[in-house]
């Protein structure tokens, strides 16, 4: 069998290697001016005036962070999607606030819109929108409602870098703040790390306080004074969520190549819909003229007439040596949140329909088209050989 093609890699070439490298040299591990430098060129991308960018070590860091500058507290309710990634409601519990989920678009795989202002209560404080997959949420309609109600927007861009929604970037628009993630499998990978982009300047001292113990002045800056510089305050009980200078050193070159690594994965979409486009299958979401989907998964829904599951589908690729994935197993399935909030399956039926029929496929920039005509071989076979 050839060798083992896994559903996702990190490209790391020679310029990351030797960015890292100069950083052990300097003697900089920790969050220093690497880290600095990272935030600046990340913010310049975004290209939004009076936007600050904020590196954490993770996304997760990084919605939280942002929802206790917002002030969300006990008792407070955040309106987002049961299909995403845990971490997205979890962060809502770390301040003893409660997530209300909302039921997703079909066509999309987004949180639709129109339920949103069915959920609002008095004690809605915030909308974490998720853009799934790289395709943009339905921004417009979202912040006109956050607008009416006066509501935060904190923007869980996991997927979406780069993502165009109505011509702007991702992380431009206006919400209170938008969150990046730059996990190993992610479209920039730092191995762990994330961004929280704001224009927001309270919002943005917050959450620079409060991502290093709650101390009242930058680290970084107390270590290279020329002159002593060694008093501070903690003004907050603070998190421990700072970016490493190491970490910062792959951003900064990956940062440089993310327009060219969105290119391949959408031609590796374009290629998978075209190979596919004759099969029992339904196609992932494309945006809508305006926006631009990062591609950071491509997700296939198995159609009707197939007579394997989606599992044995899976079992299938990974016998032919190719790793597929599921994104996401709706929140409300899981254990604890089923448990806490009294939940069924049948509460959020679209997002039940398409769990049970979705297969993440790999889309990688490091895959070769030997590769994708790999994927797609191995595909149509399990599909034609599997058929009613």
């Amino acid at each position: 069998m050839d060798q083992f093609l896994p559903f996702a890699l990190p490209d790391i070439d020679e310029n990351e290697i030797n960015e890292v490298v100069d950083s052990l040299r300097s003697g900089w591990l920790t969050t220093g001016p690497k880290t600095k430098r990272f935030e600046e060129e990340f913010s310049q991308f975004i290209g939004k005036s009076g936007s600050e960018a904020i590196a954490v070590n993770s996304a997760t860091a990084g919605l939280h962070l942002v929802l206790e500058a917002i002030g969300v507290g006990p008792g407070d309710e955040v309106i987002t999607t049961p299909y995403t990634f845990t971490a997205t409601a979890e962060v809502i519990r770390y301040l003893g606030a409660n997530p209300i989920f909302v039921d997703i678009d079909e066509n999309t795989f987004n949180i639709d819109p129109l339920k949103i202002e069915q959920a609002i209560t008095p004690r809605t404080k915030a909308i974490i929108p998720v853009h799934f997959a790289g395709l943009p949420c339905e921004m417009g309609e979202i912040l006109a409602i956050a607008r009416k109600y006066s509501i935060r927007v904190v923007e869980d861009a996991a997927h979406a870098l780069p993502a165009v929604c109505n011509g702007s970037l991702i992380g431009s628009l206006e919400s209170d703040a938008t969150v990046f993630s730059f996990y190993a499998t992610k479209t920039l990978a730092t191995g762990e790390g994330g961004m929280i982009v704001t224009n927001n300047a309270d919002i943005a001292r917050r959450c620079k306080v409060m991502r290093l113990h709650g101390i009242s002045r930058d680290v970084f800056n107390r270590y290279v004074s020329k002159t002593p510089s060694w008093y501070y305050e903690v003004i907050a009980p603070g998190f421990k969520y700072n970016m490493t200078d190491v970490a910062a050193s792959l951003g900064i070159h990956q940062l440089k190549k993310i327009w060219t690594f969105k290119e391949k994965r959408t031609q590796i979409a374009a290629y998978y819909d075209e190979e596919l486009a004759d099969q029992p299958v339904i196609l992932p979401p494309k945006p809508i003229a305006g926006d631009v989907h990062s591609w950071h998964l491509y997700v296939l829904r198995l159609g009707e007439p197939l007579t394997i599951t989606r599992n044995e589908f899976i079992e299938k690729m990974a016998e032919k040596g190719i790793g597929c994935s599921v994104h996401f197993i709706p929140l409300h399935l899981h254990p604890f949140w089923r448990n806490e909030y009294k939940l069924k399956p049948s509460d959020y039926p679209r997002s039940l329909k398409i769990y049970e029929q979705a297969v993440s496929l790999p889309i990688y920039t490091k895959m070769t088209e030997m590769d994708q005509r790999r994927v797609m071989e191995a595909v149509r076979e399990i599909l034609e050989g599997n058929s009613k």
